[in-house]
């Protein structure tokens, strides 16, 4: 019998979420992912110090500059051991700022482009807020492919599908511990909200013919990801992923845009960005969710340049 994550990944694109890659080379996804804070916990490694030094001897003096390069470096070594795509994401500082938004996603590429790496290898990550959904519009007609991140509500995956973006990545683990927190109980299966969320946003989007995929997020548990087996992409931590790698049994097909397991929403008026703001401000758990995820990697992002900082004295 084949292991879950063999049986998954025939249903479903395996994502890593990482930036160790030592773990991705283990793991053989088709895709990986990563963040500030993903970046920042590889970059503490040993391993990995030759990455910071390649990016300050590349990009001189200049810590942000620095920084770009070293998440470029990162994406690079992962890109020589998965097939498909890095997500590589912009400064969370810049979530509201739809200009330097597009700004610093035309950077990233351009410095893939720098180092042989075609656009079409990239997505550029970039936090579901309006003004992020924005910027991510404007790359994706300069031919830029964009995965929207911090999406906690169907608002948000709304506005993606009808900007035209080519990823989404709901969370899910974030939004069971906000659930577990409110009402202090357990969830389980498919009775957790996030796999709610996830199944609700994936089946709106088949139901009406949206291009963008969905790529599920933030996992707690296997259970979770079992749940959602069958949607387009799945973006998993390792260790996550060796616990499905080491468990044998029977996957079965969850989600399907054949068979919706939910009624999808009627598709509404198209989305401006004050009913976008208010129907982000009526679902409290994904208006909090959304500005502590972008104050989070922030943090992270600011720790990495004082790392990068420490080593140019």
């Amino acid at each position: 019998m084949m292991n879950l994550l063999e049986q998954l990944k025939k249903v479903t694109t395996v994502v890593a979420d990482s930036g160790d890659v030592d773990s991705i080379k283990s793991l053989h996804p088709t895709d990986a992912t990563t963040n500030p804070s993903l970046i920042l916990q590889a970059a503490k490694l040993p391993q990995y110090q030759h990455l910071i030094i390649d990016a300050i001897n590349s990009a001189g003096s200049d810590v942000d500059d620095i920084c770009d390069q070293l998440i470029v470096n990162f994406g690079c070594e992962i890109l020589k051991h998965i097939p498909g795509r890095i997500s590589s994401e912009v400064d969370a500082r810049l979530s509201f700022d739809t200009q330097a938004s597009i700004e610093k996603g035309r950077k990233l590429i351009a410095l893939y482009a720098q180092a042989g790496i075609n656009k079409d290898r990239v997505l550029i990550k970039l936090a579901s807020t309006w003004q992020g959904i924005k910027a991510a519009e404007q790359l994706e007609k300069e031919g830029i492919s964009c995965n929207l991140t911090l999406l906690f509500s169907m608002a948000q995956a709304v506005a993606c599908a009808e900007a035209n973006i080519t990823l989404i990545s709901p969370f899910v683990g974030r939004i069971l511990d906000w659930y577990k927190k409110a009402e202090g109980k357990e969830f389980v299966g498919a009775d957790d909200p996030g796999v709610q969320s996830v199944t609700a946003i994936y089946d709106y989007y088949k139901a009406n013919g949206y291009n963008t995929v969905v790529m599920g997020a933030s996992f707690r548990n296997t259970q979770e990801i079992i749940e959602l087996a069958g949607c387009d992409l799945l973006t998993i931590s390792p260790a996550l992923l060796n616990e499905l790698h080491a468990t044998e049994g029977e996957l079965a097909t969850k989600l399907s845009a054949e068979n919706p397991s939910t009624s999808p929403a009627v598709k509404g008026a198209a989305l401006t960005q004050t009913s976008f703001d208010w129907q982000l401000n009526e679902n409290a758990m994904a208006t909090e969710k959304l500005s502590e995820g972008i104050r989070n990697f922030a943090k992270d992002q600011r720790i990495l340049e004082d790392l990068v900082s420490s080593l140019l004295k």
